[in-house]
């Protein structure tokens, strides 16, 4: 066992010392120490049920003949975070999630893993050390919130979001946000839509490394404990067969997780974070494969915030192992793959059906024939941007409009929210990349701003930041190279004509090579006072198509 080196032998006499003070017996001693990373917290709605969560895990565990030793992750809540400083550290957690986790993994040598996420960062973050460490491991999250309720309207996080501008400019009156406020979120859990938290998950299950209703079964329903404790069970075969998280993760399992992205159609970080956690397994995805993927893969899912349905939905009507039995009707997926269950994803989701087509759609009458993402190129993208197709309204997905330019979050929002932004603009919100953040901030406020304006059919929004799950419109991120690079978004000037494509995968700005050239020689970048771990971050990462990746 990998842990032998600290329980076996002479030498490890002063290492069995510090575990006897653990209260660990010699009869646990001669079992699998098994490692349970909890992103347990008391500030994350997503993460506060995890501790009943691990609870169950460790029963799993125990009863499988392993001895369950627990170590915590942190975790930010996007959502808080949204709209002010805090936001600039909620991707860079991502990082500091894999570090950590495979710094304790490494100083105590445990036989195999269990990880224990939800939210938007743990489960990249936890999925990235899985692959850079390479010993058995499993993965269980915490579950999604349920939608809440308002009347006959069912609503989510977004809806608040969206609901702040409609209020600013009269369009929601006072009584209806605070309902909104405390209705919008009834339980713990990730919250209730297709947003990057429930993505993730989702995918978790689709690359192997979670049981199937890993993505898909509510945080409140006890359905959750008994998955706890089978993937406790289950950690302990995989260790006893050696089964590696590269021996699951590998390429094909990369496009499959791809594919069902786009059946889903998940939040626009996934296209950050499966290029991470792909480089760690050795694998380089090329973004390309996105829109090569999307042009066959039809879309099947419309969940908020593309659509009124949200993920306790999606568990009612099959889940991910119904999405991904339709699409492997397509032959779309690579089924043969090894997963944690101990089987193949075919046996997996043999006799699968969907049992709603109102939530699921089939692949003969799909939402649209093509996936949920799409990779734009042009002149102002040379590397690409991303936007959630499946939640683009039919009048935005061709557009030019006049460039309104901001360096910065706060002062577009200003502008939308005082009226400066009218119909036909297209918004420019640039120095919020990976670097020119730094940390590449989620834009959330801007876009909820456009659609609680009644402008969600007229305004397109671009920017080198990113993109909340929660935003729905003609909203593309991600532009690379970013303003902070010398990229075109940061030469772009106020009026200048942009043209957006997406069912083409085509965005640029119409001026001539000659124009841009000499606006390149005159470019300059902007100086930002930085300090702690933003200034390091600032300084070693990559912002090409692995996603913000530390080199």
């Amino acid at each position: 066992m990998r842990s032998d080196r600290i329980k076996k032998g002479v030498d490890a006499a002063p290492q069995r010392a510090l575990l006897y003070a653990l209260g660990l017996t010699d009869y646990e001693l001669e079992k699998p120490l098994i490692g349970i990373v909890s992103s347990q917290n008391e500030i994350v709605p997503g993460h506060m049920n995890l501790d009943k969560v691990v609870a169950s895990v460790k029963q799993g565990v125990s009863e499988a003949g392993g001895v369950p030793v627990v170590f915590p992750a942190i975790a930010v809540c996007d959502g808080i975070a949204m709209g002010h400083e805090g936001m600039r550290y909620s991707l860079v957690t991502r990082e500091l999630i894999a570090d950590s986790t495979e710094a304790m993994a490494m100083a105590h040598p445990f036989d195999g893993l269990v990880m224990v996420p939800n939210c938007d960062k743990n489960v990249p973050g936890l999925l990235m050390a899985a692959a850079r460490l390479n010993i058995p491991a499993v993965f269980v999250s915490g579950g999604p919130m349920l939608a809440g309720i308002y009347g006959k309207e069912r609503i989510s996080y977004s809806t608040v979001s969206e609901a702040v501008s409609s209020f600013k400019t009269g369009r929601t009156d006072t009584d209806t946000l605070c309902a909104y406020e405390k209705k919008a979120c009834p339980t713990c859990g990730s919250c209730s839509g297709m947003f990057t938290a429930n993505s993730m998950n989702c995918l978790t299950e689709v690359l192997g490394m979670a049981l199937p209703g890993n993505g898909t079964i509510p945080a409140v329903y006890s359905a959750r404990l008994r998955l706890a404790k089978e993937t406790g069970r289950k950690i302990m075969e995989l260790v006893r067969n050696d089964v590696k998280p590269r021996d699951i993760m590998v390429r094909e399992a990369f496009e499959n997780a791809l594919t069902i992205d786009m059946a889903l159609g998940c939040s626009t970080n996934s296209m950050l974070h499966l290029p991470a956690i792909a480089h760690e397994c050795e694998i380089e995805i090329d973004l390309d494969m996105a829109n090569d993927i999307s042009k066959k893969t039809p879309n099947l899912c419309h969940l908020a915030p593309a659509g009124n349905h949200f993920i306790e939905e999606l568990e009612e009507a099959g889940g991910i192992p119904a999405v991904m039995n339709e699409i492997s009707k397509k032959n779309l997926l690579h089924t043969e793959l090894l997963t944690c269950t101990g089987k193949t994803i075919k046996e997996n989701i043999s006799g699968c059906e969907i049992k709603n087509t109102d939530i699921i759609r089939t692949a003969k009458h799909p939402y649209s024939s093509q996936g949920g993402i799409a990779v734009l190129k042009g002149n102002l993208a040379p590397e690409g941007c991303v936007v959630k197709r499946s939640a683009v309204d039919e009048k935005m997905m061709q557009h030019t409009g006049k460039a309104r330019v901001f360096d910065g979050e706060e002062a577009a929002l200003s502008a939308i929210n005082t009226g400066k932004i009218h119909a036909g603009d297209v918004v420019i919100i640039r120095y919020e990349g990976p670097k020119g953040g730094p940390g590449m901030r989620e834009m959330l406020n801007p876009t909820s701003a456009i659609m609680g304006s009644g402008l969600s059919d007229k305004v397109a929004l671009i920017t080198d930041g990113r993109f909340s799950g929660a935003t729905r419109g003609a909203a593309i991120g991600h532009v690379s190279p970013e303003a902070a690079d010398g990229g075109t978004i940061g030469l772009i000037q106020e009026g200048d004509m942009i043209e957006i494509d997406i069912p083409n995968c085509k965005i640029n700005v119409l001026l001539s090579d000659k124009e841009l050239a000499l606006r390149k020689a005159g470019w300059k970048p902007k100086e930002k006072t930085l300090k702690g771990y933003l200034k390091r971050y600032a300084k070693s990462v990559s912002s090409g198509s692995r996603g913000a990746v530390l080199n």
